[in-house]
């Protein structure tokens, strides 16, 4: 944004006029709109699009309707219905969030904006969104869409991960949030950058705001907002092995409670193969097959895997620690299955599970 420049105000009118007619009404956290409701949705809504996680969000509410449901959960449940959106801390935090709201607040969630921040997972624009959407009190927030909107706006050239342009977005938000309608003001900016004010392409003919946009003005919206600039991602291997039982089980590991994927179900993973041959010959067995190496891409590196099948003749050679635990894909879903699974596991054990049917012989991995 020009030092010389006057930019205009953004009018927080013509957005409510805008989300009357076009904005989003039927959300599924929308209806009976409360805390704990917006809360969950919030979360889930963090670097995961809405149509991601509508699904996501409707099987966890009918799991855990209310947050007391939720305090009570066991955490490996809890991360069995978040297996697939990523970002698993955002759960392991609801978890730790709704007991703390049971345990400290009797129930209820803050009316604060302090102490809304005080819970794990939740900062300033989650409590501006909590108390916005379900309080009716004027919470400003900041997520990547109202972001967009912004960069856009008031034409700022640096990337917004700046600490000086984070304050300055901060100030700009909560010169722009009205004290009326704040819940409609809200959602309308959400709204607004989700549909109309895209990542590429956006529908700048249909925007409330296009007369005073400067990156309009100034031909920058495909160049706005400023990504974040890119490093060249470090790589890294691991070897996960699924060992079968002739019942079709396999081996699972659960990982530490925090850092990578932490507190899912994984496969035991080795950094070598020639670790992962001494293994299965301490088990008593060798491996049947290895198949392509598979990546997965987290936020600061990508993960090279390497699957490698084995299995065991008879479970009279299964004995396993208290961390690990016997899968039956055949029952997933069951009662003693709901287990949290990253998203690389999943998709292996689905595989495996389609190789044993078309053998028709789940423990006949060769």
């Amino acid at each position: 944004m020009s030092e010389t420049a006057t930019p205009k105000v953004l009018d927080a009118q013509a957005v409510l006029d805008w989300f009357d007619q076009h904005g989003r009404h039927d959300l599924p956290w929308q209806q009976q709109a409360n805390p704990y409701r917006v809360w969950v949705s919030e979360i889930m809504l963090q670097q995961t699009q809405v149509t991601t996680v509508i699904p996501y969000y409707q099987r966890f509410m009918a799991r855990f309707p209310d947050v007391q449901s939720l305090a009570a959960a066991d955490i490996n449940e809890v991360l069995h219905l978040w297996t697939g959106l990523g970002y698993y801390a955002r759960a392991r935090n609801l978890h730790k969030t709704a007991t703390v709201v049971v345990r400290d607040h009797n129930g209820k969630f803050p009316e604060e904006l302090e102490q809304l921040c005080d819970l794990p997972g939740i900062g300033r624009s989650t409590a501006g969104a909590i108390l916005a959407l379900s309080m009716r009190q004027r919470g400003v927030i900041l997520d990547g869409n109202v972001k967009r909107v912004l960069c856009r706006f008031y034409a700022i050239t640096e990337w917004s991960g700046e600490t000086h342009v984070q304050k300055q977005l901060w100030t700009l938000a909560e010169q722009a949030t009205p004290f009326q309608r704040v819940d409609a003001y809200t959602q309308a900016m959400m709204d607004l950058g989700a549909t109309v004010c895209t990542r590429s392409k956006p529908l700048c003919h249909e925007c409330p705001l296009a007369t005073d946009c400067q990156a309009l003005a100034q031909g920058l919206t495909s160049a706005l907002p400023v990504p974040k600039p890119r490093k060249t991602l470090p790589v890294r291997q691991t070897f996960m092995l699924l060992l079968a039982l002739p019942d079709g089980q396999v081996l699972l590991q659960q990982r530490p409670p925090s850092g990578l994927w932490g507190g899912l179900w994984s496969l035991p993973e080795f950094e070598s193969i020639t670790a992962l041959e001494e293994e299965l010959a301490r088990r008593g067995s060798t491996l049947s097959r290895i198949w392509p190496v598979m990546r997965h891409t987290f936020s600061h590196f990508h993960l090279d895997i390497t699957p490698v099948l084995a299995r065991l003749e008879t479970a009279a050679v299964a004995e396993r620690p208290a961390d690990q635990c016997w899968y039956a894909l055949a029952s997933a879903g069951k009662k003693g299955q709901n287990l949290g699974l990253s998203a690389p596991v999943k998709k292996l054990l689905e595989q495996l599970s389609v190789l044993e049917e078309h053998n028709n012989e789940p423990y006949r991995l060769l």
